[in-house]
């Protein structure tokens, strides 16, 4: 199955946040640890507490990897290291059975995935577009981390002038069509993919919004990132390498800044042994130190400056913590479940994988959404024409995929409700197909296919026993039973019932989130519907999915389990 994990290994920059209290430390010190594969994902079938033995063991491993003392302990050495700046893919894969099966006699790791050719193209199709970087300079960076690559191996890579080259490099912003979006500045910086048969396999993306710099020598720390360093961890991946536990190795998960001379720079040992392994030794006397590539430098072109002196690692915008619940809308959309809190999200996958611990910002991902809105009051995925729609205050966007479609915002008088309406939930009722627009104690049905909501409403909230009134939003799972969201809790309403099933209301956080633990979590108890068989795999991979390079969406921000 590791041929279809999301390679993904985003380079990504801790928030800043206030001293958290202790329990809050441990929290976010049981989740690192987690998702980077130290513990193993929770199991929805059964509460499971971590011995303090095998949280310890978890511990010192990590420390170990991350060349710590080896204390066993979560001390504060530890934690600075949880808040570094580093990549998404998971140091170990699997549960801690498989780990200890599957731990390695080499300090270099590979993946499962493999290019079967040694002869590889690649193709810049996209350049930055803010960056003081020239496109020949970019160029020119590229194919020297590229060159690090081939130097220690059997590999060798030529520029290809169109999109058919085996690895297509892209500078993209925001969602740029893989399911990855991009998060702004200092944030996640590039992701990539492992070799295979996708055509997507091997590409690599990087964040135009980072500032992209070439400083070899580090002396203009804080300008930006080093796009040659990033390169060529990026494309370690994208040959078929996951993470290195030696400090001095290009693929250790934390950026470690400027590398030198792109031209002089050498694989550590350890990844040179690595991507030997993969390809093979290079033939004696080929590709000679000589052979730099070198790209045909413009006359017109003005002299640079530095970019301006910023940190690169400064705060991010605060988001929301998804253990609080409470979230404002709740929608299936494309068979994922989305919890949309102020402007963040989760997504929740069909094959029940939560993508990310962390959320993602809405306006980078659905492209038309006025820039100030504070909340999206109610989503939904329409059953007539897969368009998603989106309600924030008294008017409704309609989006196909992600960009907005022309003539909205609208009222929503124009679907036939009372004019200052505010719809605070929206569901398609699978029992008959119809959709359901709440607000506060009342609500209305409303025909897709028809364009208007049926005579006879609104009808009070209470014909749905069990229920509150004033709902944050209702949704429907995959296998036709709807779920009801208010506050906290959550009620489950099994096929065409109009009831609420016994054993509800249940908790938000805990049956759908993955928060153990939690203030708002009761003790575990038998779990049904769309609670069975979750875990918390980062990014559960399509048929291929990106190596988040130096960050995460979580396990692999992307790994499935």
């Amino acid at each position: 199955m590791l041929l279809l994990l999301a390679s993904l290994c985003l380079w990504t920059f801790p928030q800043t946040r206030a001293a958290p209290s202790s329990t809050q430390e441990m929290t976010r010190g049981l989740e690192w640890l987690t998702r980077y594969g130290y513990l193993p994902q929770p199991d929805p079938r059964a509460a499971r507490l971590q011995s303090p033995e095998e949280l310890k063991s978890a511990i010192r491993t990590m420390q170990r990897f991350a060349g710590l003392p080896v204390t066993g302990t979560m001390d504060q050495k530890t934690l600075d290291m949880m808040s570094h700046p580093r990549c998404s893919l998971p140091d170990i894969i699997g549960t801690s059975e498989l780990m200890r099966r599957r731990r390695r006699r080499r300090r270099y790791a590979l993946s499962d995935s493999v290019w079967t050719k040694t002869s590889l193209t690649w193709h810049i199709r996209s350049f930055p577009r803010t960056s003081q970087l020239s496109s020949y300079k970019v160029r020119e960076l590229i194919s020297l981390a590229f060159r690090a690559w081939s130097r220690s191996s059997a590999l060798t890579f030529r520029e290809e002038t169109s999109g058919q080259a085996d690895i297509v490099v892209d500078f993209s912003r925001s969602y740029h069509e893989d399911s990855y979006p991009f998060d702004g500045p200092g944030g996640t910086l590039a992701h990539a993919f492992f070799p295979g048969e996708h055509p997507i396999s091997g590409d690599t993306h990087f964040d135009d919004e980072e500032t992209w710099i070439h400083d070899p020598d580090n002396k203009y720390p804080g300008r930006g990132t080093d796009l040659f360093a990033v390169a060529v961890h990026e494309f370690g991946h994208a040959l078929g390498l996951s993470h290195s536990s030696i400090k001095e190795s290009i693929m250790m998960p934390y950026y470690q800044g400027p590398v030198g001379s792109p031209e002089l720079y050498q694989l550590p040992q350890d990844d040179a042994m690595g991507i030997e392994q993969l390809y093979g030794k290079r033939p004696s006397g080929s590709y000679p130190d000589s052979d730099i590539p070198k790209f045909p430098v413009p006359t017109d072109l003005p002299i640079p400056d530095l970019p301006p002196d910023r940190p690169t690692q400064g705060p991010r915008p605060p988001s929301p913590d998804r253990c609080e619940a409470r979230f404002d809308a709740i929608a299936n959309i494309r068979g994922e479940v989305f919890f949309f809190k102020k402007k963040h999200f989760w997504r929740l996958q069909p094959s029940q994988h939560l993508v990310s611990l962390e959320p993602a910002q809405t306006l980078r991902f659905w492209n038309g959404l006025p820039q100030d809105f504070k909340a999206i009051d109610a989503a939904y995925e329409r059953a007539n024409d897969s368009q998603i729609v989106f309600f924030i205050g008294s008017h409704f966007w309609v989006f196909t995929n992600t960009q907005v479609n022309p003539g909205y915002p609208r009222p929503v008088s124009d679907l036939g409700l009372p004019p200052r309406t505010v719809v605070g939930a929206v569901f398609v009722w699978p029992h008959n197909g119809k959709t359901y627009l709440f607000e506060k104690d009342q609500y209305w049905r409303y025909d897709d296919r028809m364009g208007r909501v049926e005579q006879g409403y609104p009808k009070p909230v209470s014909l749905w026993k069990g229920v509150p009134n004033d709902l944050d939003d209702i949704t429907s799972w995959n296998e036709g039973d709807t779920y009801f969201f208010k506050d906290t809790q959550f009620w489950k309403f099994t096929g065409g019932s109009v009831e609420s099933d016994a054993g509800y209301p249940r908790f938000i956080s805990h049956h759908w989130l993955h928060c153990e633990g939690s203030a708002t979590s009761p003790p575990p108890s038998p779990r049904q519907g769309p609670e069975k068989g979750m875990c918390i795999c980062g990014a559960a991979a399509p048929k291929a999915a990106p190596v988040l390079a130096f960050g995460i969406l979580a396990f692999l921000w992307a790994v499935a389990c």
